[in-house]
């Protein structure tokens, strides 16, 4: 070794035993109540996605729309009113349960109103219920030209 050189050290490899085994197989097998498994958590829906108030996806001519026309219950249910997809989708607090009942069916065919007034030649419409476990299910719909109606159908089991 010249003058220069530093010396050479040697190297030592470690290894760390884990919790389990420095407590032998019994813990292995009893895990401690600090080991319990935890749940994911589900990300919580931003009001956004759950639509229960205007948002930047909110139509505000289709929102002016419906406040200024009407001061009925309703329109009260309205939380918001967007245009997606050429779709106009009318955000309720109404329960999934309310699907065909007559707050839902008349904010179907009061949209439906609203894009024939825009001049939508295939209007089509969904009114939501409040966001829960299924997202904002719809409660009535305007289809297309084929459909003559807003209420929600349901296949029959097949």
């Amino acid at each position: 070794m010249t003058h220069d050189e530093e010396p050479r050290r040697p190297v030592v490899a470690v290894t760390v035993p884990s919790p389990a085994a420095l407590e032998g197989p019994q813990a292995a097998a009893h895990p401690t109540p600090s080991a319990k498994p935890t749940k994911a958590k589900k990300p919580k829906a931003s009001s956004e996605e759950k639509a229960d108030g205007p948002s930047k996806h909110t139509d505000r001519r289709a929102a002016d729309y419906f406040k200024q026309r009407w001061d009925d219950k309703p329109v009260k249910r309205i939380k918001d009113v967007r245009t997606v997809g050429g779709y106009l989708r009318i955000y309720t607090d109404l329960p999934e349960s309310a699907d065909n009942s007559d707050s839902a069916l008349t904010l179907c065919e009061r949209g439906l109103e609203y894009l024939r007034d825009q001049g939508v030649a295939d209007p089509v419409v969904f009114v939501q219920a409040e966001f829960g476990e299924n997202g904002n299910p719809v409660l009535a719909n305007i289809l297309g030209p084929g459909d003559d109606n807003c209420r929600v159908t349901h296949p029959e089991p097949g």
